[in-house]
């Protein structure tokens, strides 16, 4: 897969490249070169970025709960201030 680069230096990385690695819309990635190359190299100490991450993303460490139980919760809530 090849791609041009733009009078500013950059590239567009492939949809089967970005995919392959997970690497979606704010990724941080690290450029290797060794012996005239170069390797992309996705940088997996970052948070979460992906919707199905869900509240990880913001760094939440707490129980997670269902919609079921968050509903229940906010009836119980709204009946308890009537």
């Amino acid at each position: 897969m090849a791609t041009t680069v733009t009078s500013k230096g950059q590239a567009t990385i492939p949809k089967d490249v970005r995919k392959a690695l997970g690497i979606v819309p704010g990724s941080r990635i690290d450029f290797v070169v060794e012996d005239g190359s170069a390797r992309i190299v996705p940088v997996r100490n970052s948070k979460p970025s992906k919707v199905e991450d869900g509240p990880q993303i913001l760094g939440y460490k707490g129980k997670t709960v269902t919609l079921e139980e968050m509903d229940e919760a906010i009836a119980a809530g709204a009946a308890g201030s009537l």
